[in-house]
């Protein structure tokens, strides 16, 4: 039986050999069905990657609350104009964290965060960086780990002590040969000791541009209390300043003032971690609403859910694979189908043939082999040239379109697999087409 099998795939590689052209363009479907399932799983799972990095950046099931700085100007009617300008709000602050957390249950953590524009200097070196001010809740919220060094103690956080934990991007830059553990760093106005070293974090141009996040690896990370003791308490600033800062006569201020009134908020972002994902839109309709009363209904802050958002993006993100999957199926399907019409061709084509082997006391089932060989070895040689250039699609998309792509062995699998099925199960019908014909007739057949 093992020779009769090896026999027929002789025969049938043979006849593939002797018409290469015509088995090539029958493959065609094939290749470029495997090689489009090939591209499209790995554009889908960069991009499901990618999406996973970014929900590690915005944290899971949290909810962001910024404030808003300048307020576009509304066209309103004088009456209205006179109302608008008697409210005032005390802005993003402390309290407001306070409060939220004391009267919002299933709230895990709250992180209020200062971010000030500042610089860096050391042996000459001047940098443009970010100082943070954060509480240590901050680094678990975002699943920030130490490569070196120690978190802010108890101590540190209650003083307002000059201490720093920096990224990892200013560690290589301006320590680039030493150990900052115990060194000191002039940030802005004031030396702070590095007590920390974050690890690296991998941030894409993609997620800096989609979430409006930062470069972690590039700011300075102090004690809240550090930030506003030491630097700026905006909260310090008073109603007259504000109001000062925003009229045309502003003379008795200084530029510092002057700057500092613009923003009149404490804090420049709260981030509040919620137990569960269900939770997230009633809380921060909760906390709108809280914020909005101590506020005293002036809306100058901002509340987003980033995950829900990602989520949102992740679906469609899904629902286009699915498209592209579909579209790759359809090809493969019509290269079965080519195979399929081609060795229907091929029967008619090589009657006498056929009738020969069958006189010459071939069986059936020789006949059925032979052509159900060809048609897999079509199927098998089109997934394998389709795996060798949906690679080279890959990488070229990556290259030249700035597109991270993941080639993963399973799709391989899977999409070889789907073509050497489909070269078996549409060879069956030509392959037994032929087994059937007359030995008699086919060497009459002209």
């Amino acid at each position: 039986m093992r020779e009769r099998l090896l026999a027929n795939f002789l025969i049938a590689l043979e006849a593939l050999i002797s018409n290469r052209m015509r088995s090539l363009l029958t493959a065609l479907g094939i290749i470029f069905g495997v090689a489009a399932v090939i591209a499209m799983l790995a554009i889908g799972n960069g991009t499901q990657q990618e999406l996973n990095e970014q929900m590690k950046l915005v944290g899971v099931n949290n909810i962001v609350i910024t404030p808003i700085i300048e307020q576009k100007e509304e066209t309103l009617n004088s009456e209205e104009s006179a109302q608008e300008k008697e409210k005032f709000s005390p802005g993003l602050r402390m309290q407001d964290a306070e409060a939220i957390n004391e009267s919002i249950p299933h709230i895990q953590k709250i992180s209020p965060e200062i971010i000030l524009d500042t610089y860096i200097i050391k042996s000459g070196i001047r940098r443009s960086a970010k100082l943070v001010g954060v509480e240590p809740v901050y680094f678990d919220i975002f699943n920030f780990n130490l490569s070196d060094g120690k978190m802010f103690n108890d101590k540190q956080i209650d003083r307002g002590s000059p201490v720093c934990i920096i990224g990892k991007s200013i560690k290589n830059r301006f320590f680039p040969t030493e150990n900052p553990i115990g060194k000191q760093l002039k940030v802005g106005a004031q030396w702070l000791e590095v007590i920390g070293v974050l690890e690296q974090r991998i941030i894409s141009d993609q997620s800096i541009s989609n979430l409006g996040i930062r470069d972690y690896n590039m700011d300075v990370y102090t004690p809240l209390k550090t930030v506003l003791v030491r630097y700026e308490n905006r909260e310090l600033i008073t109603e007259q300043m504000i109001k000062g800062a925003n009229s045309n006569d502003n003379s008795d201020l200084t530029d510092e003032q002057r700057k500092a009134a613009k923003n009149y908020h404490q804090i420049d972002r709260m981030v509040l971690q919620v137990e569960e994902t269900a939770l997230l839109n009633p809380i921060a309709d909760i906390v709108s609403r809280l914020l909005a009363r101590r506020h005293f209904d002036v809306v100058d802050y901002q509340i987003e859910i980033p995950e829900l958002l990602l989520k949102q993006q992740q679906r469609s993100n899904e629902l286009f694979n699915y498209v592209l999957g579909a579209i790759a199926g359809i090809s493969l399907l019509v290269g079965g189908i080519g195979i399929m019409n081609i060795m229907l061709a091929s029967v008619l084509e090589r009657i006498k043939e056929i009738g020969l082997r069958l006189s010459l006391g071939a069986k059936k089932s020789d006949i059925v082999y032979q052509f159900m060989f060809e048609s897999v070895l079509i199927s098998v040689t089109g997934g394998l040239l389709g795996v060798i250039l949906g690679i080279a699609l890959a990488y070229i998309v990556s290259h030249f379109a700035d597109i991270k792509t993941i080639i993963s062995l399973s799709s391989i699998l899977i999409s070889f697999g789907v073509a050497a099925s489909i070269g078996l199960i549409f060879g069956i019908t030509p392959a037994r087409r032929a087994a059937q014909q007359n030995p008699i007739n086919s060497l009459r057949y002209e």
